[in-house]
């Protein structure tokens, strides 16, 4: 598979910030729900994430990457919309991948005092 950028997507409970890159890695465009307009609670919403990854596509094809590797990270809102709007701009997706850490439980607490 050859792709030309990487898409970055950090969803959480409370906004979405989308990355765009290049294959080394140098960032070259950010989009978060606050930056596209939204404020407070309505940045976590999904019509936000949306917005927030078309317009990172878009300026995809501003920078002539033509095809890109979503990375999906975090638990929020709407993981299904922000690829449909990707798609929807006519930006090759080529690749998804979902890196949300998982945890495993950790490391034992120590024992509580007693009193």
């Amino acid at each position: 598979m050859s792709f030309s950028g990487f898409l970055h997507v950090k969803n959480t409970r409370n906004n979405t910030i989308a990355t765009l890159t290049d294959l080394q890695g140098n960032a070259k465009f950010w989009m978060s729900g606050g930056r596209t307009g939204f404020k407070g609670s309505r940045k976590s919403t999904k019509y936000a994430a949306e917005i927030v990854a078309e317009k990172c596509a878009l300026k995809a094809i501003d920078f002539g990457i033509y095809s890109v590797c979503v990375k999906l990270i975090g638990i929020g809102y709407g993981k299904q919309n922000i690829v449909r709007s990707i798609y929807r701009t006519g930006l090759k997706v080529k690749k998804i991948e979902d890196r949300t850490p998982v945890s495993f439980n950790g490391c034992r607490l120590p024992k509580k005092p007693r009193i």
